[in-house]
């Protein structure tokens, strides 16, 4: 009997001491400079690979682009360090950001930055543009996450604001260099931070969300998509580490990474979903948009062009007809 009480003393002991959460870097899952790692990756649409940076988009209308791990995560909590930078010519208008996707599947094409929506997993949203004229009047661009069991949807009207763990403000376009957002996944908290000044020493908090459930073997990626609205989206670093002590943790906790409980992602705080109305503000400014309006634009010439040759015709018939009354 004692010596299954010092047994089990140990066990904690260790599980303590090695529970601690150090980030050990996982190269296999990162891309870094010169980006050799890129055979472990796969990209789709628009995006480009360079020496310098990874662009999901360039600053053209109706990009889109992604970039996806082939290699699934094994370790239970995280953490993921990106550099990033967001610029292009737009002064008052341009759009729309990127995402980065910790989620089940990969390489799905949607309308969510570029990726389906009704992901299983967790998206953190950089958006540069507000599509809603509403209820939320946060400042962007704007930093914000959601986690979905497959069933909550990405309500890009609202830009997400009904379906969120959290967000802030964050003035990472065209900044002077590049921007650098940390996430930490650890014992079932998301954490965010940003560092505008990008030198590893002024992490500033965006948000926090406790009873966040994310299960393993999910791949990482990020895509982008511009519409009638435009930005270059590049990806100057993306490091992932795993933290020490997770597995511990779990086992502390009498669960294994792979169990039942833990095979579907959930979060027990967001805001609640709500059924979007659109307002004839955003309407209008929705159609303006659109892949339509060139259509529209095209058709209103069209009619104007013929009713202009029409009145002129009719003009030059009647002037015709008044000069032959003339000679009788």
């Amino acid at each position: 009997m004692m010596g299954k009480l010092i047994l089990l003393f140990a066990f904690f002991v260790r599980a303590s001491l090695c529970d601690d959460g150090k980030p050990i870097l996982e190269d296999n899952l990162s891309l870094t400079k010169p980006f050799y790692q890129e055979s472990s990756w796969d990209i789709s649409g628009s995006t480009m690979i360079t020496d310098k940076y990874i662009r999901l988009t360039p600053d053209q209308r109706s990009q889109r682009g992604s970039i996806w791990s082939k290699i699934p995560v094994r370790a239970p909590y995280w953490e993921v360090v990106l550099s990033f930078r967001v610029h292009g010519r737009g002064k008052t208008l341009f759009g729309d950001g990127f995402a980065l996707w910790y989620t089940q599947d990969r390489m799905s094409q949607g309308q969510v930055f570029g990726s389906k929506n009704g992901f299983r997993g967790l998206g953190v949203f950089f958006d540069t543009y507000s599509n809603h004229q509403g209820e939320h009047n946060h400042a962007h661009p704007f930093v914000s996450a959601m986690v979905s069991n497959g069933s909550l949807l990405y309500d890009h009207d609202s830009d997400g604001t009904h379906t969120q763990l959290d967000g802030c403000h964050l003035p990472f376009r065209n900044s002077e260099n590049d921007v650098a957002v940390k996430v930490r996944y650890w014992k079932d908290k998301l954490e965010v931070h940003s560092d505008l000044e990008n030198n590893g020493e002024t992490w500033k908090r965006c948000f926090e969300s406790e009873g966040v459930l994310l299960p393993v073997n999910y791949y990482f990626g990020m895509s982008a998509v511009t519409g009638d609205l435009s930005d270059n989206h590049d990806i100057m670093s993306f490091k992932v580490f795993s933290l020490s002590g997770g597995i511990a943790h779990l086992k502390t906790l009498g669960l294994h990474e792979l169990s039942l409980p833990r095979s579907v992602p959930r979060a027990e705080k967001f805001d609640a979903p709500r059924k979007h109305v659109q307002s004839s503000d955003s309407v209008l400014s929705s159609t303006l948009r659109s892949p339509l309006r060139t259509f529209l634009v095209s058709v209103v010439i069209i009619v104007g062009a013929i009713f202009l040759t029409a009145v002129g015709y009719l003009f030059y018939k009647d002037r015709q007809e008044k000069q032959l009354k003339r000679f009788y």
